[in-house]
């Protein structure tokens, strides 16, 4: 029996009144295993699923693909991977009944990210949310706000940023091995995108098993069409997805973000197309400019994305780059006084000129899932705890805003969580959620 959705938001509201729990980071000890759900276990969901229950118990999953479908993994795999835990098509019913629940990974669509999670905390339950943080803004600075209020562990599924490739990038400019970083670009040979016509005219048929209405959730009714939407195409429809930037630019900012220690950008400007009516282009390039920091050559850092048709920064932009250098299909290139960085995404950093290092620093193994685990039990945050990746996500969802507004400088003032000066981009900040889904704080 499905959760009515005013029982469930009446319900959800009601129990953010009263869960501020000081004590809930450490209810449990070090050898106990947590009882932990999962919303959304195919594709991703299936990886976070296994990741996040390694060691720990799996008690209930929900999944809006009840049937068998394309996706690694899914309801029926995870129903014989775990015979024992509780299935359900809808998060809402899950979340109803969730006593036994410790935390939950959330593994849907961009547009679904926000609401479960904001509905889970309020629950008292930690949380492990798949990147980017969210489809908006305002929602990215409501979980943020509702993670620190409620005091729950959270993580957002930025797995790189626990490599060991990751680290010692952070650790090399750190250290001021290639001088202060004057600029820097990052990278995406992906390029998320739709038809340009929008969705198709005809409706086909709901796929046995697909609750499309759940799926949709809180973004505008439409019918189903075969193919154009799932498995992965809703990445390239901006009511579901966040095109390149959502999905890679959330990892590719991130060594940026966490080397320099930048702050919320001051300004965002677009140079390539602006999106099609309902989908986003295949090539972007946006500039970004920072406030300096203590590793920064300037009182300003200039950072450039690109992807999709907009191709790799030009070695021109480094004298320590050799000429015949291939750069690899996604990265971040760090600029700086005395030679240049260059971070593959996955992989290890690589630095010019090649005798400024003769040994690379030696840092620690971290598993990003067993991260989220030590913070549920020590009450320490997480390394991507939404302190953090709220702030990036907000950094990355600026730049598809700018693309609205092609060659437009636009100046953010992100304590307002608004643009100064172009208030027609604000509509932009917040999205309108589908009547029947609406929740307070979002």
């Amino acid at each position: 029996m499905r959760v009515s959705r005013r029982s469930f938001i009446t319900g959800a509201a009601g129990a953010g009144l009263c869960l501020a729990c000081p004590n809930i980071l450490t209810a449990r000890t070090p050898n106990e295993k947590l009882n932990i759900a999962a919303i959304a276990v195919g594709g991703r969901g299936w990886s976070d699923v296994n990741g996040a229950t390694k060691g720990h118990n799996l008690v209930a999953f929900c999944d809006v693909m009840t049937e068998a479908s394309p996706r690694k993994g899914g309801y029926i795999e995870a129903a014989k991977r775990w015979p024992k835990a509780r299935r359900y098509q809808d998060w809402r019913k899950l979340l109803d009944e969730s006593k036994d629940i410790d935390a939950i990974t959330i593994s849907t669509p961009d547009h679904m990210h926000a609401l479960p999670t904001l509905a889970a905390m309020r629950l008292g339950k930690h949380v492990f949310t798949q990147k980017p943080l969210t489809h908006t803004i305002h929602e990215s600075r409501a979980l943020m706000l509702e993670a620190r209020r409620s005091g729950v562990a959270t993580q957002m599924g930025i797995q790189n940023q626990s490599s060991v490739g990751h680290r010692t990038t952070v650790a090399l400019i750190q250290d001021g091995l290639v001088g202060k970083i004057k600029e820097a670009y990052g990278w995406s040979h992906k390029g998320w995108a739709g038809p340009k016509e929008g969705r198709p005219a005809e409706a086909d048929d709901i796929p046995k098993g697909l609750d499309w209405d759940l799926w949709l959730g809180v973004a505008r009714e439409r019918p189903y069409a075969n193919k154009v939407y799932q498995p992965m195409n809703w990445r390239g429809w901006i009511d579901f997805g966040s095109g390149t930037l959502g999905d890679m630019g959330i990892h590719i900012f991130e060594p940026m973000v966490s080397t320099l220690g930048v702050t919320a950008p001051l300004s965002v400007r677009s140079l390539g197309l602006a999106p099609n009516p309902e989908t986003w282009q295949p090539g972007n390039t946006v500039q970004y400019e920072f406030a300096g920091t203590q590793y920064t050559a300037g009182d300003i850092l200039r950072y450039v994305w690109r992807d999709g048709k907009a191709g790799r920064p030009p070695l021109s932009t480094s004298d320590h780059l050799p000429s015949d250098l291939k750069l690899p299909n996604q990265g971040t290139l760090f600029v700086g006084e005395k030679g240049a960085i260059v971070h593959p995404h996955g992989g290890k950093p690589l630095v010019f000129p090649k005798d400024l290092v003769s040994n690379m620093p030696v840092v620690e193994k971290r598993g990003h899932f067993e991260n989220w685990h030590e913070a549920i039990r020590s009450g320490k945050p997480a390394c991507a705890s939404f302190d953090f990746s709220a702030p990036l996500t907000e950094t990355v969802l600026l730049g598809n805003i700018a693309v609205r507004f092609p060659n437009e400088k636009l100046l953010w003032d992100s304590k307002a969580l608004k643009f100064t000066k172009k208030n027609q981009a604000n509509s932009f900040v917040k999205t309108e959620y589908r009547k029947g889904w609406e929740i307070e704080g979002l």
